[in-house]
């Protein structure tokens, strides 16, 4: 009984948040009762618009004559009017007509679509080169070349916990906004190249008519331009995993200038967070470090208070196996995952000092309270282990 009380109090709640709310279009995504596609900003987008209300027409035309054929000789050709059937053979003319009137209307339909798939395949003569790898349940992007050369962050969903789980009203930009978006100049030729750390992934944003997949152990390549500033959305279209509806896109485009001031910021951000591994970190530095990794990766899975998902992520909180034990295990298994399970190697992902960090919060925080053995996790002790 208190279970279905609790179940019934869960659903007004939710129905409730869903009736007050103010639905708008979402800046960058999509427009409340949206049949069409959006508003593209790339060529290639307007082109996948023309070619699909194109075909549309054309197979709503055949559909109409065909069909309208159809009920035309069943109405008028029926039994009761036409007790004697008609005696003839086939009809030369007829025969060429309905062969070769469907192969003119396919070729006219496949000519377009042809030079616009090409033009989506040709990745050369780009301005900036950008790789993405997809993780569960991230993106990060790494600048190959170009004033931001260098430059790499894990782009996160930015949608609170307390939205997802229906304790707080659902905003605007709900599990379609990140931390950190992909930054890039307006009018330029931005070349993708794709791949995946675990398993298929696909980066898809609409307004830029670019869906591809990112496939663990192979590198595919997109590209776009974009011909307007703004943010626009998209999300991994892949099923990838339990919170595949947790990996959106985010893509900023700027002006020129304004990009090259970003890209300065960047690269003085990345010189002036160089951790140093070799260094002996404090407790409290460690466990404030710890506390936004685990925000950043661990929160959706083993969740804020430490307690997992059970049946899928187990709990952190009085671990006996892993995070209360001896620090070995728990560093190697961060490092390279645990086969068998949705744990992912972090190894490519964070730095010695990060994961030594998030090791030592999971030991410290809830009631581990640094109760276990090895309660403090140096990166020198990261190192060891790689």
């Amino acid at each position: 009984m208190k279970t279905l009380r609790g179940f019934l109090g869960t659903a007004t709640l939710l129905w409730t948040g869903l009736v007050s709310a103010k639905v708008e279009d979402m800046p960058g995504g999509p427009r409340v009762n949206q049949l069409n596609l959006p508003k593209g900003v790339t060529e290639i987008a307007r082109d996948i618009e023309w070619l699909h209300w194109m075909l549309l027409i054309v197979c709503a035309t055949i559909f109409v004559i065909v069909f309208g054929t159809m009920v035309y000789s069943i109405i008028n050709h029926r039994k009761s009017r036409n007790p004697v059937p008609a005696r003839f053979d086939e009809h030369l003319g007829v025969e060429i007509a309905w062969t070769v009137i469907p192969f003119i209307i396919v070729i006219a339909m496949a000519l377009p679509a042809t030079r616009t798939v090409v033009a989506m395949k040709d990745t050369t003569s780009a301005d900036l080169t950008v790789k993405v790898t997809g993780y569960q349940w991230k993106w990060g992007y790494e600048y190959v070349d170009g004033p931001a050369k260098g430059v790499n962050f894990l782009s996160n969903l930015a949608t609170p916990r307390d939205q997802i789980e229906g304790r707080a009203e659902r905003d605007n930009l709900y599990l379609m906004d990140v931390d950190k978006p992909l930054v890039v100049p307006v009018d330029k030729k931005v070349r993708i190249v794709l791949t995946s750390n675990d398993v298929i992934h696909a980066w898809m944003v609409p307004h830029f008519g670019v869906k591809q997949d990112a496939m663990p152990g192979v590198l595919r390549d997109t590209w776009f331009r974009a011909e307007e500033t703004g943010t626009f959305r998209g999300q991994c279209a892949e099923l990838c995993g339990k919170d595949h509806a947790f990996m959106p896109i985010a893509v900023k485009v700027v002006s020129q200038e304004e990009y090259e001031e970003w890209a300065a910021d960047q690269q003085d951000d990345v010189a002036g967070a160089e951790d140093d591994p070799d260094k002996e970190w404090d407790t409290e530095e460690l466990v404030a470090r710890g506390e936004k990794v685990y925000a950043d990766n661990c929160v959706a899975c083993h969740q804020a208070d430490g307690q997992g998902v059970e049946g899928t992520f187990p709990a952190l909180d009085g671990d006996e196996d892993y995070v209360l034990a001896p620090m070995k295990e728990q560093i190697l298994t961060v490092l390279n995952g645990h086969p068998g399970t949705a744990m992912a190697a972090f190894r490519d992902q964070l730095n010695d000092v990060e994961i030594a960090s998030v090791i030592t919060y999971t030991r410290q925080a809830w009631s581990n309270d640094g109760k276990g053995e090895d309660p403090v996790v140096q990166p020198t002790d990261v190192q060891e282990q790689r």
